[in-house]
């Protein structure tokens, strides 16, 4: 098993002298390697011999994505080209993507991290891992598939879509663990049990999902119809790719693994660090890249932060749930609304299926939003009168959760889009 115990479960004060001495190293090599970089440095006044103290990480400029983009496609790399083996990006629906390098050593400890992840979720290098995220320049299959192997597990690098060939090669191999996005666990779930699929037969023990929030109901959905333990696996193509932070069995947060990077919370607005236990827009400094190292960004991922040693015996801080992002927040009538929370409550009705979108329009001034639910196929055939008590059940559990009123609307099963990637939860009417 890849279990890496020393640098797991090392005292907080042991951890702390290790964080910074690969501090140091990466502001420098950044500062020397990276024109934008430093010269963001020189417009706040401070070098890299201003890094004496973790504290003082506070002293350094953010990194935002725009920066990313504005320096695409090789502009914040620290090495040159010829000691990059291997360029990712993001889907880069919101412009240009972001380019993400790696040296031979970053691959290394990329797959040494996902290893890590794994062993977290059960896995030993005995198992059938089918990795579902998409290969390409996305950082997820890629990331899944080395790690895996890394882990000396048997490896199905299946991608993602064409639901049948995955639900036949599951059957077929014998799958023992699947890493995907959560949605599309679920549509899997879903379609197996048409298919007369029973997943509580099949070796399946445990799926690794990521790429998108997802809620504790959701957990719990996709634990019953695929039979499993599901857990959480963080990361994102400007800090790594997935291998960020990963659940453990106790599954009370995900473990950011320290050794590698250095995670802060901040406020968005004012910008200044928060305490552990506050919420707040996660920053993540990374500690051991070499060709695209990151100082301060800013992922506009709300978490919050807790230092406490966990049952498990692992001491890296623990990031709760991303229950949303700074940059997809709805303001709905003064309120912030992540799609996250709407997701937590619609999974509590046994009556609804776990799809839904929310459908933004502004009405004169204000924006507003329309909850789209889609029925089950028993509650679908059900008497009007019952639609309409589930429907004002839902409106009332919503104005509790928001404090807002938000119109329910009731949809026939299978008529809201599946995906075989990242959810689509939210329409956007504004722009039309």
């Amino acid at each position: 098993m890849y279990w890496d115990r020393e640098n797991e479960t090392m005292s907080r004060d042991e951890l702390a002298d290790l964080q910074l001495k690969k501090l140091k190293a990466s502001v420098e090599r950044t500062y020397n390697n990276v024109p934008f970089c430093r010269q963001s440095f020189e417009k706040k006044g401070v070098t890299p011999e201003d890094v004496q103290t973790l504290d003082d990480l506070r002293k350094l400029p953010f990194t935002i994505k725009n920066d990313l983009r504005d320096n695409y496609p090789f502009g914040l790399f620290a090495e040159p080209l010829d000691k990059v083996v291997r360029l990712q990006a993001s889907s880069g629906t919101t412009g240009k993507p972001i380019v993400a390098g790696y040296t031979q050593n970053d691959i290394y400890l990329w797959a040494n991290l996902i290893a890590r992840a794994l062993v977290m979720a059960g896995g030993t290098n005995k198992d059938i891992v089918q990795v579902g995220y998409g290969y390409g320049l996305f950082t997820g299959g890629m990331g899944a598939h080395y790690g895996a192997e890394r882990l000396g597990a048997t490896v199905v690098p299946v991608s993602s879509g064409n639901t049948d060939r995955q639900l036949m090669l599951m059957q077929d191999f014998g799958t023992t663990m699947l890493a995907c996005t959560p949605s599309y666990a679920l549509y899997l779930g879903e379609e197996g049990a048409k298919r007369g699929i029973d997943f509580t037969k099949m070796p399946l023990k445990a799926g690794v999902f990521g790429a998108e929030p997802w809620s504790e109901r959701m957990r719990e959905q996709l634990e019953q119809k695929l039979d499993i333990k599901a857990f959480d696996i963080y990361g994102l193509t400007e800090v790594m790719g997935p291998g960020v932070a990963m659940e453990c069995q106790a599954k009370q947060g995900l473990h950011i693994f320290e050794d590698h990077f250095f995670a802060e919370v901040i406020d968005p607005e004012t910008e200044e660090p928060l305490p552990y236990g506050k919420p707040g827009e996660l920053v993540i400094t990374s500690l051991t890249k070499e060709a695209f190292p990151v100082i301060r960004y800013r992922t506009r991922d709300i978490t919050i932060l807790n230092p406490e040693p966990c049952s498990c015996g692992r001491t890296h801080v623990r990031m709760q749930r991303i229950t949303g992002r700074t940059d997809d927040m709805l303001i709905i009538k003064g309120v912030n609304v992540f799609p996250s929370q709407i997701e937590s409550v619609l999974l509590e009705f046994g009556e609804t299926e776990p799809h839904y979108l929310l459908v933004v329009d502004r009405k004169g001034n204000l924006d507003d939003i329309e909850i789209w639910v889609e029925l089950s196929s028993e509650m679908f055939n059900d008497k009007v009168r019952k639609l309409e008590d589930l429907e004002r059940r839902i409106f009332s559990r919503i104005h509790s959760v928001l404090g807002i009123s938000v119109p329910i609307k009731l949809v026939e099963p299978q008529t809201i889009p599946r995906s075989e990637g990242k959810a689509k939860r939210i329409v956007d009417r504004r722009e039309i």
